[in-house]
């Protein structure tokens, strides 16, 4: 029996767990980082909470025997994912990055690239009227000196309101339909959308909405990670399950 470490918090994180559990060569844990208090529970084994950084998570693969460590985190989440290598140089223990495709840019999209989440905030003070941030809670604090707008911020559940004084708050979990999509940004006059590059069908259609509407769109560029080139990467759930089955 092959013990199976997964990274998870993504949507392929859940199905890739789901294929595993129902193997009975394999023995799936998902690591979830704990941040949302409700999350979708994966199929086999959870762990909630951080390693203590790489050389926890090191002692981790080592205590529990695990064979296989799959790193099905958000692209944004840089910290893990640094982490992830880390632990898998010092361990032995075969690493895959399994990390969905960014969007691809389509005609009538009005894309404009920022770096992160401090000069999409930058280009956002040069606008006015209704900003709808669509980039997670621990971004908000960037929008704070941001004057002559008014937000309005999608989140997962409702946040501390210091974090973003003034904003208001949407609560809701995708995957979103695009005509409701349509629907929410005319109700709420949306004249310019902060998006990480984040790629997925869940929060794709807020992309296409802004697309039917002719909405600018502030598109944050995936950070890079030095080394993730070192390890195979996937882009879905069933070249997750070719890699394992190739380790056997």
């Amino acid at each position: 029996m092959t013990r199976i470490l997964i990274l998870g918090g993504t949507g392929e994180g859940l199905l890739l767990a789901k294929e595993l559990a129902a193997m009975p060569e394999h023995q799936v844990t998902t690591s979830l980082a704990g941040r949302t208090r409700n999350p979708e529970p994966p199929a086999g084994a959870v762990r909630i909470g951080g390693f203590g950084g790489a050389i926890g998570l090191e002692r981790y693969l080592r205590s529990e025997g695990i064979g296989l460590l799959v790193n099905a985190t958000h692209p944004f989440a840089t910290e893990i994912s640094r982490n992830a290598l880390t632990a898998h140089r010092a361990s032995g223990v075969p690493l895959l990055r399994l990390l969905r495709p960014p969007w691809p840019k389509q005609p009538g999209d009005r894309w404009i690239i920022a770096r992160d989440a401090a000069e999409a905030a930058k280009l956002c003070a040069a606008r006015s009227g209704i900003v709808f941030l669509t980039l997670g809670v621990k971004e908000l604090p960037r929008f704070r000196d941001v004057t002559g707008v008014r937000f309005i911020a999608r989140v997962i559940e409702h946040p501390d309101p210091t974090l973003l004084p003034g904003c208001s708050f949407i609560v809701g979990r995708g995957p979103f339909d695009p005509a409701a999509e349509i629907d929410l940004m005319r109700t709420h006059d949306v004249r310019l959308m902060v998006a990480k590059q984040s790629g997925g069908n869940a929060t794709r259609a807020k992309i296409d909405a802004a697309r039917a509407l002719s909405i600018d769109v502030i598109m944050i560029n995936r950070p890079e990670v030095e080394g993730q080139n070192d390890c195979p990467i996937c882009t879905d759930v069933p070249g997750a399950m070719d890699w394992i089955r190739d380790q056997a």
